[in-house]
């Protein structure tokens, strides 16, 4: 199976794409003492949103569906509770 089909494809805002990229940008900066243009920023962001976007969006679905099941289990207890 192709590898591209599998990306997850994100629709960012040009607001939140500047914001990100503006993060990107000081980053390597303050952190590796590079200068990046946007253009640069912009290929990052796209090669992370590309490959690491689809484990965290997995990861938050998982931590959502725990902590659905962790309410629905306190909802059965209570429920058994108040059963008289």
């Amino acid at each position: 199976m192709n590898e591209k089909n599998n990306d997850l494809k994100l629709k960012l805002s040009s607001e939140e794409k500047k914001r990100l990229t503006d993060e990107i940008k000081y980053y390597f900066e303050e952190e590796r003492g590079e200068k990046i243009g946007i253009i640069a920023s912009e290929n990052t962001l796209d090669f992370f949103l590309n490959k690491l976007g689809k484990y965290i969006y997995n990861k938050a679905l998982d931590d959502a569906r725990i902590w659905y099941e962790q309410r629905i289990s306190n909802l059965e207890s209570d429920y058994y509770a108040m059963y008289k």
